[in-house]
């Protein structure tokens, strides 16, 4: 089958964000299928094109994947208004695709949730089966956040939300939380499969070129945070550790933070003004280089905002870098990944906003590194268990090919 597959934030594994979509529409060419993959432009996504753009588009093969990269440059720095035009434009220009391209299947992921506007159109225009991925819920996680308070903005969201749910011939969720939210939105159970983030053993438990930052010695123990800089990743809560640990004059544990993003900048000036020496600060990197590091690296850090609907609503890409690469992980909520921590043994969790357990557990790291490494092994032996991406990319295919059969 040919399967037009929409994703705004696609990228390689040279770019710096999450390679799911790549990874899946690799494994569809591998089963023998055609794969375009419709994407906008991004600062830290790679397409793996380098042709230039005529007429604000560009075409190519990427890994036997066919790419049409539109040139809508997004970031996570631009403002609302800048984003959600960058998400309209390219929905527009999605649809017009959707009656040009010939194709079998229509699959779509988040975010954004406008991502689902061809696919609506595929399903009842076309009559073609398509298929939605939700990676979060919207507008139940920027409505939680305040992010998006006007109640027309959200009535919106809310009215495309149903009508990609019910359009879709099948669904796609990426945490147990986001399955039970479709479901409570009337889309049968039978038409919603999970199928969570994966672990990419290729490269974060292969060969690598191992590096730390000159700021931390051999022997301090190093936490990794490796994700986006913004409003949902609760970044204040890391610092107010490091200002914890700087208070207990706990010098042989540095925290490295890699990636960018909005609040980026703000986080810079206050680790500054307090004298935070203890945090270094990283641009993003390519998905070798981040094995490098994290190979190097002691315990990864999965920290969120404090809002319930993240607790079992979200399957962040770094928790499964961080336990395929063997390192333990150090979360800052309740949830679905803080209750696999503590019954796999592989980590720690601790409460929200609570600076004095976050330290306490780093503390506990560094002083008992027997533990530690055991922790590691232990969440290895969990990500290839339940979070190999191979398995999970073919049980991805398979659902795939239920729509269409």
């Amino acid at each position: 089958m040919k399967v037009l597959y929409f994703h705004q934030h696609f990228t390689t594994p040279q770019g710096a964000s999450g390679i799911r979509s790549y990874e899946m529409a690799r494994r569809l060419v591998a089963r023998g299928h055609q794969v375009t993959v419709v994407c906008g432009s991004s600062g830290v996504g790679k397409t793996g094109l380098d042709v230039p753009f005529e007429d604000g588009v560009r075409r190519g093969y990427v890994d036997g994947i066919e790419v049409i990269e539109f040139n809508l440059p997004y970031s996570n720095s631009d403002g609302f208004l800048t984003r959600s035009c960058t998400f309209l434009k390219f929905a527009f220009r999605s649809v017009l695709l959707v009656f040009k391209e010939s194709y079998d299947l229509l699959f779509a992921t988040t975010t954004p949730l406008t991502a689902g506007i061809p696919g609506i159109f595929a399903r009842w225009v076309r009559r073609k089966p398509f298929v939605f991925e939700v990676r979060d819920l919207w507008p139940e996680l920027p409505k939680a956040m305040g992010v998006i308070k006007n109640p027309l903005v959200l009535w919106a969201m809310s009215v495309l939300e149903w009508a990609s749910y019910r359009s879709a011939n099948r669904v796609i969720g990426l945490s147990p939380g986001i399955v039970n939210g479709i479901a409570e939105r009337g889309v049968a159970r039978n038409k919603i499969e999970l199928i969570p983030n994966g672990c990419d053993f290729d490269i974060f438990s292969g060969e690598v070129d191992r590096w730390r930052p000159k700021q931390v010695s051999p022997t301090d123990l190093l936490a990794v945070f490796a994700g986006t800089h913004g409003l949902a990743n609760g970044l204040d809560a890391v610092l107010d550790a490091a200002a914890e640990l700087k208070r207990r004059n706990r010098t042989d544990i540095k925290i490295v933070l890699i990636g960018g993003g909005k609040l980026k900048p703000s986080l810079m000036a206050r680790a500054e003004r307090e004298q935070l020496g203890n945090i270094i600060f990283l641009d993003p990197v390519n998905k070798a280089s981040l094995a490098g590091l994290m190979a190097s690296a002691d315990i990864g850090l999965q920290v969120l905002a404090n809002v319930p609907a993240f607790y079992y609503g979200t399957s962040p890409n770094k928790f499964f870098d961080y336990i395929s690469a063997g390192l333990p992980v150090l979360c800052n909520y309740p949830g679905w990944m803080s209750e696999m921590l503590e019954s796999n043994s592989c980590g720690f969790a601790v409460p929200p906003e609570d600076a004095v357990g976050f330290v306490n557990a780093l503390e506990q790291a560094a002083d008992d590194r027997e533990l530690l490494r055991a922790m590691g092994e232990r969440g290895r032996l969990l990500a290839k268990r339940d979070f190999d991406r191979r398995d999970l990319s073919d049980k991805f295919v398979d659902w795939l090919e239920g729509a269409v059969a």
